[in-house]
């Protein structure tokens, strides 16, 4: 079987500086757009939660856009809404909802041995001797594909935040630039094309390539040093993907996107050339930015 991360793997430096950048959310204004009319319809009405969509709408804007889970992986987020968020939201305890579970889809979202893709989905299926443990994992890919289809439908002509194409015109002469993200590939390389931002970049990476972390590993590791290595993204999972590959993090803002990418335009990606970055410059946008995404929802504090 062909290695999909094989890419990063055999990736060559061909500049002194390796800059990793995330996608939805961050380069592109495609989050909200996504989350609310893609994957939340088909949430509700693939998991059962049709009698409480208000709370499972408020939970989806939550767990994905405005907390520490935001930019997670669809299945992750998915597991976090059913089973933490909506059973205790004020509106599924009046109505006395019992919300459903999925045990054996959860089980794989679980297992760290899974492969967080449809085409981890479909290698699952194809190992599944108990029938329940099947057809519940056939409906999470049946969901799943659906959202990709509805995405493919829906999000189109969403241009890159202002400055994103100033910024990477200002580092592709400088720095090795690759797209690191979990969504699909498929998605993820139409978007960079449709609007000409893909000629920027050495290697698209989306799921099926592994985990953010893995893209950095990967594509980065041993190949440059750690303070040579910077990630850009809008999420906690793009800072702990940073964080375990010992390299830097500029963050996205969520709400104040322009600026942050007019930030690093103007000052942080020369802070980080000239190794002025890391300590105390790097902390204090960290803490501008975790202040932006509470831990828990607005009903449990």
């Amino acid at each position: 079987m062909t290695d999909p991360a094989r890419p990063l793997k055999e990736f060559r430096p061909r500049h002194e500086f390796f800059v990793g950048i995330d996608s939805d959310g961050c380069a592109f204004d495609t989050m909200g757009i996504k989350q609310r009319e893609c994957f939340c319809p088909w949430l509700i009405g693939y998991f059962g939660l049709q009698p409480v969509a208000l709370a499972a709408r408020e939970c989806k804007d939550f767990a994905d856009l405005f907390s520490k889970t935001r930019g997670a992986n669809r299945h992750k987020t998915s597991e976090r809404i059913i089973r933490e968020l909506l059973p205790t939201h004020p509106l599924v305890k009046a109505r006395r909802f019992t919300v459903p579970d999925f045990p054996h889809y959860f089980a794989w979202v679980d297992d760290p041995e899974s492969l967080l893709s449809n085409d981890g989905l479909k290698q699952a299926i194809a190992r599944a001797s108990d029938p329940e443990a099947k057809r519940e994992l056939e409906h999470a890919l049946a969901w799943s594909e659906k959202v990709n289809e509805t995405i493919a439908q829906i999000v189109k002509g969403m241009p890159p935040f202002p400055y994103v194409r100033e910024c990477l015109e200002k580092m592709k002469p400088r720095a090795d630039l690759i797209v690191v993200s979990q969504t699909p590939t498929e998605a993820l390389a139409r978007e960079w094309q449709e609007h000409d931002i893909d000629q920027y970049v050495e290697i698209i990476a989306g799921q099926e390539m592994g985990t953010k972390t893995e893209h950095i590993r990967y594509a980065a590791g041993g190949k440059y040093p750690p303070e040579k290595i910077l990630m850009i993204g809008d999420a906690p999972g793009d800072q702990k993907a940073a964080q375990s590959n010992r390299a830097l993090f500029y963050p996205i803002n969520p709400g104040a996107e322009e600026a942050s990418w007019q930030r690093l335009c103007e000052e942080a990606f020369d802070r980080f050339r000239e190794g002025s970055y890391a300590g105390a410059y790097q902390d204090k946008l960290i803490a501008e930015f975790d202040a932006c995404l509470p831990e828990h929802p607005p009903w449990a504090r």
